[in-house]
């Protein structure tokens, strides 16, 4: 009986592994929950990475599609979309940009050294408005109407078939 008991707990791991093994197989690692796309962006004030001033998210929208980019000073994929951000910026796409978990100081460094596609700069310290979103890791790409309805999401680098595909998804 002793044997047994000490034997349960190596047979409760190997089939934990089991369910989890099967679990990952038949899971689609491409699928990424959009659960606010279709509902109004959530209410909140974020204060501005310039001046720490709080600033809503509706008043920042200001009425018209814009583009809401979740990035981050030291994450390597945001570096990576930040030429295709530039150039959208060039094309005249309104961008907001929100600094994910990150330290205002090592925001601004970020922009100075590869530039500053965003037309307003919000900071979410805490990730309280990831987590509102339903951001899942940066960086995130949220697509907003006029009207303030999240209309589509990008997770993971912007390509610039991407971003042509998100951003004429406004009509």
């Amino acid at each position: 009986m002793s044997r047994w008991l000490a034997i349960l707990p190596l047979v409760a791991l190997v089939a934990l592994g089991l369910l989890f093994g099967l679990y990952s197989l038949n899971r689609d690692p491409q699928v990424q929950p959009d659960a606010m796309v279709g509902k109004p962006v959530p209410v909140l004030a974020l204060p501005a990475l310039a001046d720490g001033r709080p600033t809503a998210l509706a008043e920042a929208l200001g009425g018209q599609p814009v583009l809401v980019n979740f990035f981050a000073s030291w994450c390597p994929p945001c570096e990576v979309e930040h030429p295709v951000l530039m150039e959208l910026e060039a094309a005249g796409v309104p961008i907001i940009g929100i600094a994910y978990k990150d330290a205002p100081p090592n925001t601004e460094a970020f922009l100075a050294r590869l530039g500053d596609p965003f037309a307003t700069h919000l900071v979410d310290r805490d990730g309280r408005a990831g987590v509102e979103f339903g951001v899942t890791g940066v960086p995130e790409t949220y697509l907003v109407g006029a009207d303030g309805v999240i209309l589509a999401k990008h997770a993971g680098p912007l390509s610039a078939e991407d971003a042509a595909a998100l951003w004429g998804m406004r009509e």
